[in-house]
């Protein structure tokens, strides 16, 4: 698969709430940086993350553009996260069902085949705006 090709496969697997196939596509030693917080490195790590975040929200990414590195090797995507916060997180807003719209984007590194770095970032601020 091409970097592209593995990045709309990856989202893919997002909005089908797959996480196995979101998890096939990582390396072993994937780093996740999130938007808050510190780098994870390593799929055991990413794959708690994303336990923690199923728990607490329902999403679908839309609107998604992709930009392709010069370096064939990193790939940006900016979409709209359409979610619903189920499950309150400590220091935010109470959680109740709230929908919210969300811009965000996300920066990849893939290399041989699979992902080598998740990079995401959004207004939290904004979001907190949304849901409070």
């Amino acid at each position: 698969m091409t970097v592209l090709e593995t990045a709309k496969q990856y989202y893919n697997c997002f909005n089908k709430e797959d996480t196995q196939g979101m998890l096939d596509l990582l390396d072993n030693d994937v780093r996740h940086e999130p938007n808050q917080g510190e780098p994870r490195i390593g799929k055991a790590l990413f794959t708690d993350f994303l336990s923690h975040m199923e728990a607490s929200y329902s999403e679908q990414l839309s609107e998604m553009k992709f930009y392709i590195g010069e370096n064939g090797v990193g790939i940006a995507c900016e979409f709209v996260v359409n979610g619903r916060y189920l499950k309150a997180e400590e220091g935010l807003p109470t959680a109740h069902g709230q929908t919210y719209q969300l811009p965000a984007a996300s920066f990849l590194e893939v290399k041989a085949g699979k992902i080598t770095r998740v990079a995401t970032f959004y207004n939290l601020p904004l979001w907190i705006k949304l849901v409070s």
